[in-house]
């Protein structure tokens, strides 16, 4: 029986056997996206970014602790340095760990305010969480970009890229709210 007990405690510390599974096969599917439907669905220059949305989604569905979301991040990260999803290596590693990071810190936020069922049901809550981790994660690599590597100012990238992050953190909000609801269902998670 106490061997039982102590099972239990090491399962709530980390992923259990179907969120890592979970995680891995939105990170694949997002890359996959990336790879293929992303370029068709390119409007005005913006288009989604499925790596970011599928983390995301991970994330909002797993609820990792922090460090677990920074890993997801990071990992994500990595995956993007396959040569036909980067043109710019080792900038992902930052954007989407930073990403990642913010999606982590808000998904508990948010749980912890919308304790009741509604909120944390609703459409708002992964496409708010999704939209504002994309803000993050474009930024940071658009700074990256823009001014470490262009030299240009902060003030220029920042008002340049609006138009891109913005139109990218629409749509990969439209995604995330579109999918959650499906995920949850399908896997019988509340």
């Amino acid at each position: 029986m106490a061997e039982k007990r102590v099972v239990s405690t090491q399962e709530k510390q980390g992923f259990s056997t179907q969120d890592l599974i979970l995680v891995a096969v939105l990170l694949a599917a997002g890359a996959v996206l990336k790879l293929t439907v992303s370029s068709f669905l390119t409007f005005a220059g913006m288009k989604p970014n499925f790596m970011i949305a599928m983390y995301c989604l991970a994330i909002i569905l797993v609820r990792p602790k922090l460090f677990q979301a920074v890993i997801i991040g990071f990992i994500t990260g990595l995956i993007s340095q396959i040569p036909m999803l980067n043109a710019t290596p080792l900038v992902n590693l930052a954007s989407e760990t930073l990403g990642a990071l913010a999606c982590g810190i808000l998904v508990l936020a948010l749980a912890n305010v919308a304790r009741s069922n509604f909120a944390a049901q609703s459409v708002a809550f992964p496409a708010v969480i999704t939209f504002l981790s994309t803000v993050v994660s474009g930024y940071t690599f658009a700074l990256i970009v823009g001014c470490g590597i262009n030299g240009l100012g902060v003030a220029q990238v920042l008002v340049m890229y609006v138009p891109m992050v913005i139109g990218t953190a629409g749509m990969n909000a439209v995604c995330a709210a579109i999918l959650t609801p499906v995920l949850k269902k399908a896997l019988k998670r509340a």
